[in-house]
């Protein structure tokens, strides 16, 4: 499967937000792409950057939604959308899975929250499977993935040859430009990026926002926790890369015995 990975500017507005997309979706179908993949909270774009009340309303999200399936729909491929939405236990962080036929084939919500989001959205509770061309795959946001290796672990033992990450990463305080992929003065993310697919067995396709001060690549990574490909840092664009599922056997996921850790067993 060719994958590929968008790495968008922080968008001011839903409008803009659609509109990058679109061009990104666009140039992904050019590059011969099966699926794209956007950053957390996409839609209208991550808590707390002066979006309106109408661009965060429950009607111009679901216009929004059905304007992305109509964008999967025209260039044929398959778009992993992470929006906030609306449902009936409050706002939610999730991501859509649009077919290439515009069709919804579910979303995963954003289930462990980091401790300063607990103002911001109401946690899921449940991890889904997806598929597309016959390649199943997961999605873990953000936090959850790089602080709770078991939701990566959990789609690996059911079968995902590869889990999407979509995240957002930035600190304007400290205002540090990263120039080294995996450099030991990076944050940890990208470390644990690589720990999410060697300790699996399973290609880990990592996305964030090009700002001026992120501290974490777009980033493929390859089944035994190499890089295959990430994206420049602070350079809005795109990256795809072709994977071979049968490198993705999720060999260590599956040797995971759960019963060792299980208090029942405990002899202490």
């Amino acid at each position: 499967m060719k994958v590929a990975l968008a790495s968008p500017p922080i968008p001011r507005s839903l409008k803009e937000g659609l509109f990058n997309l679109e061009y990104l979706v666009k140039e992904a179908y050019g590059l011969h792409a099966e699926i794209i993949c956007f950053p957390e909270s996409y839609l209208p774009g991550y808590p707390g950057m002066g979006y309106t009340l109408q661009d965060r309303s429950p009607e111009s999200l679901k216009t929004a939604l059905d304007e992305v399936c109509e964008i999967a729909r025209k260039y044929s491929i398959a778009v992993i959308v992470p929006m906030d939405w609306h449902g009936s236990s409050g706002l939610q962080n999730l991501a859509f899975v649009i077919s290439p036929d515009g069709e919804i084939l579910g979303h995963q919500t954003k289930n462990q929250l980091d401790p300063s989001e607990d103002d911001f959205w109401i946690p899921g509770t449940e991890r889904q499977i997806f598929e597309v061309n016959g390649v199943k795959f997961g999605i873990t946001i953000c936090h959850e993935g790089f602080r709770y290796p078991e939701s990566v672990r959990w789609a690996a033992q059911n079968g995902a040859s590869i889990v999407f990450h979509p995240h957002f990463t930035e600190n304007r305080e400290n205002g540090k430009i990263l120039t080294e992929w995996g450099s030991m003065d990076n944050p940890y993310y990208e470390k644990a990026m690589m720990m999410r697919s060697i300790e699996n067995t399973i290609y880990f396709a990592s996305v964030n926002y090009a700002s001026e001060y992120m501290e974490s690549a777009t980033s493929i990574i390859n089944t035994d926790g190499t890089l295959n490909v990430y994206q420049e840092y602070r350079k809005s664009g795109i990256i795809v890369a072709e994977i071979d599922m049968n490198k993705a056997t999720g060999l260590l996921a599956k040797r995971f015995n759960h019963q060792l850790y299980d208090k029942s067993n405990s002899k202490l």
